[in-house]
């Protein structure tokens, strides 16, 4: 059974940092693109970063404050996010897809079950 499970989310002030965690099992990804999406209360689900072999990308909203990264060895992708802003709370959901410019449009094979991540004032 192919799976990709969130973990890291949590309650964090304003200003401060978080690290997510996507940990994918039943095969390897290492040669897909892997990414992050979120979606907040009453909004449509929002991309937020992808990573693949050769290259990434971001979200306006958040470069330069988020980054993304990935462990082939481990079959984990991460997203270091820094300087949160209320803006940023969301359901953060992890996704794989064929390549880098499809998962960036939303077209991805397997999503995740999201991990909730709060930012306070």
């Amino acid at each position: 059974q192919v799976q990709l499970v969130e973990s890291g989310g949590g309650l964090v002030q304003a200003g401060g940092s978080l690290r997510l965690s996507c940990a994918a099992s039943g095969r390897t990804f290492s040669r897909d693109a892997m990414g992050w999406f979120r979606q907040a209360p009453g909004k449509e689900r929002e991309f937020v970063a992808v990573i693949s072999w050769n290259g990434y990308y971001y979200a306006d909203s958040v470069k330069g404050r988020f980054t993304i990264s990935r462990d082939n060895a481990k079959n984990t992708v991460y997203l270091q996010m820094n300087t949160l802003k209320p803006e940023d709370t969301a359901v953060y959901y992890c996704a794989a897809g064929t390549n880098l410019f499809l998962l960036q449009s939303g077209t991805a094979d397997f999503w995740g079950q999201g991990t909730q991540v709060t930012v306070s004032s």
